[in-house]
């Protein structure tokens, strides 16, 4: 059970991936996370001192703050941004706790250079499937403040090298098809984020992007939305911000929902 002030891991888990997840900072210090490089996915590395300047805008978001072991440095830290007016806690176990619990963790090598403060991504105009699931993928575990190019497909590579932009879904792209398996799988093999929940959003986001529909019920009905949503947009930034919001239903039926089914109450008359 989580003490005043902290956060389980498991509760944190559930909070993670929504579009409302606090904002998690991890405070470790160099010398723990070079021991451990890995970070519970969304969150930002900074330090303790450095913590006021770290924070986003929002100041009714709440805080998440992740030490090595949860102790001093955390509870010194959330006491710090709470006396800063900010709503702070503390994961409970710190990041020692979230590892043996067996959660995601991010691997700090394999996260991008961010520029100026985020991450930059760069794939194929006119998103469908995959180049609006991978966006959501990385916005709700990897990078919340990622910023993503559409631009065309001849130009992606050049454009990634140019503005020091990850290429995503595209030939050669560092993250793209391999096989049986689209762009949103390998963002999550590289990153580590593999749960039950975004396993369960991989497979219809696979189905629907590689026209499996056996895979899943679902990807007709995902494929025919995204076609959907393509028609009402000419400005592909658009278009993803609302797409987004697919994603975050699709999340929550993925970990909470899919037990639930509809039938009418209007039934036959006898």
């Amino acid at each position: 059970m989580s003490k005043f002030s902290e956060i389980s891991t498991s509760q944190l888990m559930r909070r993670i991936g929504l579009p409302d997840a606090p904002q998690i900072l991890d405070v470790c210090t160099p010398e723990d996370f070079a021991e451990d490089p890995f970070l519970v996915p969304s969150s930002v590395k900074t330090s303790a001192a450095e913590v006021l300047e770290t924070l986003s805008g929002d100041i009714a978001r709440p805080i998440v703050v992740v030490c090595q072991k949860g102790k001093k440095l955390s509870h010194g830290t959330a006491a710090l941004l709470r006396a800063n007016g900010r709503q702070a806690e503390v994961l409970t176990g710190g990041m020692y706790g979230w590892r043996d619990a067996g959660l995601p963790r991010v691997p700090a090598a394999a996260l991008p250079q961010p520029q100026n403060g985020s991450t930059v991504w760069v794939t194929r105009h006119r998103p469908k499937i995959d180049r609006i699931a991978c966006p959501w993928l990385i916005r709700r575990f990897i990078d919340p403040k990622a910023q993503f190019l559409f631009v065309p497909p001849a130009d992606v590579m050049a454009v990634a090298e140019k503005f020091n932009a990850t290429a995503f879904d595209v030939e050669n792209a560092p993250f793209t098809h391999g096989g049986d398996t689209c762009t949103f799988d390998a963002v999550i093999d590289t990153f580590g984020l593999a749960h039950p929940a975004l396993n369960s959003l991989a497979t219809v986001v696979r189905a629907a992007d590689l026209g499996q529909h056996h895979l899943a019920p679902e990807a007709a009905g995902l494929l025919a939305v995204s076609v959907g949503l393509s028609r009402q947009f000419t400005n592909d930034t658009e278009q993803m911000n609302a797409g987004l919001k697919i994603y975050d239903a699709l999340y929550r039926w993925a970990r909470d929902g899919q037990s639930e089914t509809h039938n009418s109450d209007f039934g036959p008359k006898t």
